[in-house]
């Protein structure tokens, strides 16, 4: 069968090559998925692409923000991530550490878990992190750039954002198949009426975040 035509829009390179231009060899862009649903984990991802190849745009042609994008195109494309991507990884944070961290915090244990992850088989130190916005400052040893929107105006930060979401998103198919009373496949965690409506008939299972509403006002009526 025939691969789905991907469209021609892609992130840009703008920012990657104007620091390409100052001297920053290894940048790394950072971004995360899943910081809002009611269950699942959060997950990060972690990408260098190798700036210095004249044909890189077309290469990634089509990567974007992710939430922009088929979910057969941010798959179609992943591979093409990784095949390109001069280091890339993966990490996460479990529904537990979230409620027991907080959001925030268990975020940036998964982007420390999907840095560490992208630069385990190297010694090189990246020259500059690339953030969709969100500050990082327990990373202060590393230079940062917060880009407000960064999935839609980096290219690096468009591809993290696409591992990380098909990575979610497998593992929430999975979920599905543990807890088939809650719809995981179809809307991944996130507070859909079908998934407060099973949360409801169900209560939580131990995928659900229970700091979260309302989630967490379901398990205090059950303690009522």
């Amino acid at each position: 069968m025939a691969e789905r035509k991907i469209r021609s829009k892609t992130a840009s390179l703008q920012h990657e090559r104007h620091y390409f231009r100052a001297g920053f060899r290894l940048i790394v862009g950072i971004d995360e998925a899943g910081r809002g649903p009611l269950a699942g984990p959060v997950a990060a991802a972690a990408v260098a692409l190798p700036l210095e190849r004249s044909d890189l745009a077309k290469a990634l042609r089509g990567v974007r923000d992710s939430k922009e994008m088929t979910a057969s195109e941010r798959e179609q494309l992943s591979g093409a991530i990784k095949n390109v991507a001069s280091v890339w990884g993966i990490g996460h944070s479990s529904a537990e550490e979230i409620d027991r961290q907080g959001i925030v915090d268990a975020t940036k244990a998964a982007m420390q878990r999907a840095l560490e992850h992208a630069l385990a088989e190297t010694a090189a130190v990246p020259d500059c992190l690339f953030l969709d916005y969100m500050p990082w400052p327990e990373r202060s040893d590393i230079a940062q750039v917060s880009i407000v929107d960064g999935d839609k105006h980096s290219l690096t930060i468009a591809c993290a954002s696409v591992l990380a979401k098909t990575w979610r998103d497998r593992y929430m198919q999975a979920l599905d198949g543990q807890y088939r009373d809650y719809g995981f496949a179809q809307h991944k965690g996130y507070g859909t009426p079908a998934h407060l409506r099973a949360l409801r008939q169900y209560g939580p299972c131990a995928a659900h975040r229970r700091s979260f509403r309302p989630v967490q006002e379901l398990a205090i009526g059950e303690m009522r």
